[in-house]
């Protein structure tokens, strides 16, 4: 049932979201914040109703069209027509000459574009280069789906096994990852953060598609190895507990706030071989005093970030053509500053969390080109290695609608020793 106060609650949510100039899910914890008395249940209903609304935004708006878009009118389309509730459902929460308008939305057709069937703008889908419509309208039925919850084992402390066991005993219901041999897959979306092998550091949030970029790096006991883009972390406790916490992990970034972030998870993580290092800028003579010298360099570039529409569907209307041309430039420039580092030999890992190949292929065959010191090593050749079941190509690419994880990419390159 929805009630009155809900529907409210959901309509200011909806208002302040569809602005796009900050994160939804910023937008969501500061409303939650403002509103502490809401119980568990009203929060799971306006978190649920808000994110399905900016999921299928462009079905919202050609349902409520001709008329004017308004927060009000989005909730209840979202509600009637993508969260299939009923009439009676709404309980006392429609006001005079609602339930006429629902009944009609409830019957209303609109025409199927393949930006609306696909919930992709037309700037994205003219840059997926080569993708026929059934391909697009795929991809992006599967980044329409809620994301599971996956977690990564920090086998430092544990093997999955035992996790799977301890996690089953407690009454969640947990399995194995297809793909990641250190991944566990959880149903439905329980408070991990609440259970002890979290709070121990045996476990950690992660998305399956990321655990194989990391897994990609390859690192190893007693290495200097560089996650040169860290953000909060998650890859570079994965690549620490690959070294089983000897060697140096450096975890450069520009962002003082993210760093911060990664303390509390690297405490949990019994880690004693990471540094976390602020930068100023991808030049930064931090990073200059490592030329040559790391094993591997993990560059996790900042990307649109549109592989995680799942998590975040704003991303697609807080970005377009103009802000992706600037991210391509600090990408090449990033990736160009990190493979300074590599020593012959050393490996060079470019990843990013998005779908359109001028973030992806397109920056790595311009890198390739301009440093012919450096090769390509297919992707597929490096999987089998870990003995890891999936076949990709020359390139890692996970998509929802394949692999049932977010939207990566990523490129292995090695400095050749001639």
């Amino acid at each position: 049932m929805i009630h009155a106060a809900q529907l409210a609650h959901i309509e200011a949510v909806i208002y302040q979201m569809t602005f796009f100039d900050r994160p939804a899910d910023a937008v969501l914890s500061s409303y939650f914040r403002e509103h502490a008395k809401l119980g568990g249940q009203d929060r799971h209903v306006i978190a649920e109703t808000a994110f399905a609304c900016l999921r299928r935004y462009t079905l919202a708006t050609a349902l409520i069209a001709p008329e004017k878009v308004t927060a009000r009118r989005l909730a209840l389309a979202t509600l009637a027509r993508i969260r299939n509730i009923n009439l009676k459902e709404f309980a006392d929460a429609l006001k005079e000459g609602e339930r006429d308008w629902v009944i009609a939305l409830k019957g209303k057709e609109v025409d199927a574009s393949l930006t609306l069937s696909a919930e992709l703008p037309q700037w994205v889908i003219d840059r997926l280069d080569g993708k026929s419509e059934a391909d697009i309208l795929a991809l992006g039925q599967g980044l329409m789906r809620a994301a599971p919850l996956d977690l990564r084992v920090n086998t430092l402390k544990m093997k999955r096994d035992e996790a799977l066991a301890r996690l089953n005993a407690d009454g969640l219901e947990a399995t194995a990852t297809p793909y990641s041999p250190i991944g566990i897959r959880l149903k439905g979306k329980p408070a991990i953060n609440r259970h002890d092998l979290f709070k121990e550091g045996a476990l950690e949030v992660q998305d399956e598609g990321s655990q194989l970029l990391g897994l990609l790096t390859g690192a190893r006991r007693g290495e200097m190895v560089v996650d040169f883009c860290a953000g909060a972390g998650g890859k570079t406790l994965l690549l620490g507990a690959q070294m089983a916490s000897s060697g140096r992990l450096y975890a450069f970034d520009i962002s003082e706030k993210r760093l911060s972030n990664l303390k509390p998870r690297l405490a949990r993580s019994g880690l004693s071989n990471v540094h976390p290092q602020l930068i100023s800028h991808e030049n930064d003579i931090k990073i200059k005093r490592l030329a040559g010298k790391a094993d591997r360099v993990l560059v996790d570039a900042p990307c649109s970030g549109l592989g995680t529409l799942r998590r975040n569907p704003d991303l697609k209307f807080r970005q377009n053509a103009k802000s992706i041309d600037e991210l391509n430039q600090k990408q090449a420039s990033i990736l160009d500053a990190a493979s300074r580092l590599v020593k012959k030999g050393g490996r060079l890992v470019y990843a990013t969390c998005s779908i359109l190949p001028q973030e992806n292929q397109h920056i790595v065959a311009a890198f390739l080109e301009a440093h012919p010191e450096f090769s390509l090593i297919p992707v597929d050749t490096l999987l089998a290695e870990q003995r890891i079941e999936l076949s990709v190509g020359e390139y890692l690419e996970m998509a929802p609608h394949r692999h049932d994880t977010d939207g990566f990419f990523a490129a292995v390159m090695v400095r050749n020793n001639g």
